[in-house]
């Protein structure tokens, strides 16, 4: 009883300290992706979408919301976690988590918990700010809560991973450049699949982001570009996949030492 009550303490303080972390420095993490999604908002969706037809029955600035979510959700769990790791390695301060009674398991939670928190509050900004110029009720909220979930705890675990791997600062943007931004870009963030020719439709198709975006399109708004129970396994076998690799890079100790 004690030892589970002194796992529980430390797995809470852990998650605290994670959300301190970016809480701390809002400036800097919660109100760029926030400033950045009413200027996207504002150009692409309130000025040129007068110029797009309605998509699926619904207006081109409305369609834009959710994508625009999704995308930050993605951005801000890889990033919170991706830095907290290997500021974490480089400081010296891992070394404080790994001596505790934690599990790895709960190492991992803890800190993809803290990505998490960070990207829904984002989220959730980008919503409110997206009332300014629309407003429409969710249509499926239990289909918003599972993709926003999935996907967030999914890219916090890719942060982890390259907080791992990463052996300089600039390393950890080298993904989201050459990576996660074309991947996210080219998933519908800004369009729907019938916009694009015929014959290039299939690269939509393997992109995993499209299956996310799709996800939050039809808990929000109830269109869908593809099948949801294809969307919501392929995400929920991403997550499960890129987990497992980050619990084992942990359990294995794979370079949590300077």
């Amino acid at each position: 009883m004690t030892n589970l009550r002194s796992d529980l303490i430390g797995f809470k303080s852990l998650v605290e300290r994670e959300i301190i972390r970016f809480t701390s420095v809002f400036k800097q993490t919660i109100f760029p992706p926030i400033i950045s999604s009413f200027l996207f908002i504002s150009v692409f969706g309130l000025f040129l979408g007068k110029g797009i037809e309605n998509i699926q029955g619904v207006s081109y600035l409305t369609f834009l919301v959710p994508g625009l979510m999704m995308m930050y959700l993605i951005e801000g769990s890889y990033l919170n976690t991706s830095t907290s790791l290997f500021v974490a390695r480089w400081a010296g301060h891992i070394q404080e988590i790994l001596v505790t009674p934690l599990s790895y398991f709960e190492m991992v939670a803890a800190m993809l918990i803290g990505g998490l928190a960070r990207s829904v509050a984002e989220a959730f900004g980008i919503y409110l700010v997206s009332l300014l110029f629309t407003s429409f009720p969710i249509v499926h909220p239990w289909a918003v809560f599972y993709f926003a979930i999935l996907v967030s705890l999914s890219f916090s675990s890719i942060g982890m991973i390259i907080g791992l791997l990463a052996e300089e600062w600039e390393h950890l943007s080298i993904l989201t450049t050459f990576v996660i931004t074309p991947l996210v870009y080219f998933g519908g963030v800004f369009h729907s699949i019938d916009m694009i020719p015929p014959s290039l439709q299939f690269l939509m198709y393997l992109n995993p982001t499209f299956y996310m975006m799709n996800g939050m399109r039809y808990g929000m708004l109830g269109i869908l570009d593809a099948n949801l129970l294809l969307s919501a396994l392929v995400v929920f076998f991403f997550f499960i996949s890129l987990f497992s690799v980050t619990v084992y890079m942990f359990k294995t100790g794979y370079k949590l030492k300077k």
